[in-house]
């Protein structure tokens, strides 16, 4: 009796597997081809974006050169 369950759920297992197998067959081949989004990021234009964070950049770069320069006169001047 006992073997019999077991013949019977390993027939079950194996359909079950079967089965999964053909729905995850057309599902791993969509998922290898990827979306086309050209129409999207075409129509995006980051240049004013860009523009702006070089500036800033700029800035707080000249901000950090005029500090580094104030305390190296100010080293100078103390002698130390």
């Amino acid at each position: 009796m006992f073997k019999n369950v077991i013949a019977k759920s390993k027939s079950a297992a194996v359909a079950v597997l079967v089965g999964l197998g053909a729905v995850m067959t057309p599902a791993a081949n969509a998922a290898s081809t990827a979306p086309d989004l050209s129409s999207l990021t075409s129509a995006v234009d980051f240049s004013t974006t860009i523009t702006a964070l070089l500036a800033i950049s700029g800035l707080l770069a000249g901000v950090y050169i005029a500090i580094k320069g104030a305390k190296t006169v100010l080293r100078m001047i103390k002698g130390g």
